[in-house]
């Protein structure tokens, strides 16, 4: 069983810039792909970004590429997702994903992800 903890959430400007961080906890193995999807009110949760387990390939929901940057260190349990321009349709909860153990390719399915973060607010302020 994989645990995820997210961190890093908060308020900002509109055009301003905030990073997000989730840990990876238990599991026999990292190799997994890893996903953010954010779920603003009354909304469905949408993909956001993925990275692949080995942190070489990556892919982002076209709003937010140019603006948005997923990382993460080969194999490694954790993960980021800078924020940079962020504008007022961006605020959300903030929800960390990870697939099963060995599927290792980013995803845009949230049915693809097996585990899941508690979630963190972002709120952006205009």
């Amino acid at each position: 069983q994989v645990q995820l903890v997210e961190s890093g959430g908060g308020l900002v400007q509109a055009g301003g810039s905030l990073g997000l961080s989730c840990a990876a906890s238990g599991g026999t193995s990292s190799e997994y792909a890893m996903g953010w999807f954010r779920q603003a009110p009354g909304k469905e949760r949408e993909f956001v970004g993925a990275i692949a387990w080995s942190g070489l390939s990556t892919s982002y929901a076209d709003s937010v590429k140019g603006r948005f940057t997923r990382s993460r260190a080969y194999a490694s349990t954790s993960v980021s997702l800078q924020m940079n321009m962020l504008k007022p349709e961006d605020e959300a909860v903030y929800y960390c994903a990870a697939r099963g153990r060995y599927s290792r390719a980013p995803s845009y399915r949230l049915c693809d992800y097996r585990y899941w973060g508690q979630g963190t607010q972002v709120t952006v302020s205009s």
